[in-house]
């Protein structure tokens, strides 16, 4: 057998680790190697969390205060962090990290991302650009599998193929398929003045031109940044309000409903006034808000993450592509080169000409629960994008939507 063939056994090395964050024995491939480590809190690899945000690959989404929120608001009862180390099995230097946590879910554990509805995308912490192959990949998730608890299944959704032009590993790897999810985005460039213009389809440009001159005959037109926790209070409030009404006459659901999301967005905007890794922006116009937008920045990229609008205001004028087109050029002022339009295949990101990308997922079930509760949520998940993809059903299940809320207000309001 020659030495690709070949599988060497890794123990745990005692490093003076509490034993439940130590590295568990792990068979790889000699020719890729890995070691891996389970920590069950954050503060355990704080250090080299920073470490790799500052100097490694990730996205605006594994940012280590983001993430700490997560935890500290997010995490259900129960629930347990698992965040693993990945070491090079010969240097011992650190590879990867991956943020997962297990919790409990009908009658069952799941292992997923550490996510709680608020990570557009699954993506590991990266040491570095180095390139990454589905032989190395596999490898290295051997190695993570070994340390993971037991669990019924795994449910890791919203993995992009590339991590700021690198190859995201768990995109490499065999089992993955492709979501019914897909991200948009624009790779920008060049004069700020002219950015729309350069990258953007006519079409796009010329709406937005006329928008905004029927903005500016209303009043003076401002592109205001929150640069206070007062004026982080203040947008975010609006962001909620605009927001929160805007789903209710659409009939759909909205994370900021729950009370413990919306504290999570506020206090990581008031956080990020610190180093700029949240952005909060509104649009003005005469004095009123009439749209607002909610940013991560982070490695060159704007991801934007919320978007919120007064149509009542300018009914004849979409603040909503106003306030992007704007914050496109403010990207550009900081020298800052890609668009993260986010996840959703909503009309106007094709027209304004950003390219999509369909996400893959991990999710199987390793018990007869889990198999089961996974092919229940691929059903949905299918069934779902089948309705968005055809008007008629979706307009009559908006409506349905509509009519049951109404219907759940009134009894409140009754009681």
């Amino acid at each position: 057998m020659d030495v690709a063939g070949q599988a060497v056994q890794i123990a745990a090395v005692d490093d003076g680790l509490p034993v439940a964050e130590a590295s568990r024995p792990v068979t790889v491939p000699a020719i890729d190697a890995y070691t891996a480590r389970l920590h069950t809190s954050l503060e355990a690899v704080r250090p080299l969390w920073l470490r790799f945000q500052m100097d490694g690959v990730c996205t605006g989404h594994q940012h280590f205060a983001w993430v700490e929120g997560i935890v500290a608001r997010l995490m259900p009862a129960g629930a347990e962090p698992l965040i693993v180390e990945v070491n090079d099995a010969v240097t011992g230097a650190p590879l990867m990290l991956v943020p997962l946590m297990l919790r409990s879910a009908f009658q069952h554990r799941v292992i997923e991302w550490l996510s709680c509805g608020v990570c557009d995308y699954s993506a590991p912490l990266l040491a570095d650009a180095g390139a990454w192959t589905a032989q190395s990949a596999q490898a290295a998730w051997a190695a993570v599998r070994s340390v993971l608890p037991s669990a019924d299944r795994f449910h890791i959704t919203g993995i992009p193929r590339q991590i700021s032009g690198v190859a995201n590993p768990l995109a490499l790897l065999t089992t993955t398929r492709d979501s019914v999810q897909t991200t948009f985005g624009l790779a920008i460039d060049g004069d700020p003045e002219t950015v729309l213009k350069r990258l953007c389809r006519p079409s796009f440009v010329k709406e937005f031109g006329k928008d905004w001159r029927r903005l500016e005959r209303l009043g003076d037109v401002e592109l205001v940044q929150a640069v206070s926790p007062d004026q982080v209070e203040e947008i975010f409030g609006e962001l909620v309000r605009m927001r929160l009404s805007r789903f209710r006459e659409l009939g759909r659901f909205d994370l900021l409903t729950q009370e413990a999301v919306v504290d999570f967005y506020r206090a990581a905007a008031i956080q990020g006034l610190s180093d700029g890794s949240v952005r909060l922006f509104g649009l003005r116009v005469g004095g009123s808000l009439i749209a607002v937008q909610y940013l991560l920045v982070h490695q060159g990229t704007v991801h934007a993450l919320l978007i919120a609008m007064d149509q009542s205001v300018v009914p004849n004028v979409s603040p909503g592509m106003a306030i992007i087109g704007r914050l496109m050029r403010w990207a550009r002022e900081q020298d800052l080169g890609y668009f993260d339009l986010s996840v959703g295949n909503q009309s106007y990101k094709e027209h304004m000409g950003a390219k999509g990308s369909v996400l893959v997922e991990l999710c199987h079930g390793y018990t007869m629960r889990g198999r089961a509760a996974s092919n229940a949520i691929d059903l949905r998940n299918r069934t779902e994008a089948f309705v968005r993809s055809n008007p008629r059903l979706l307009n009559v299940a908006q409506r349905l939507m509509r009519g049951l809320r109404r219907s759940r207000g009134g009894r409140r309001e009754q009681a």
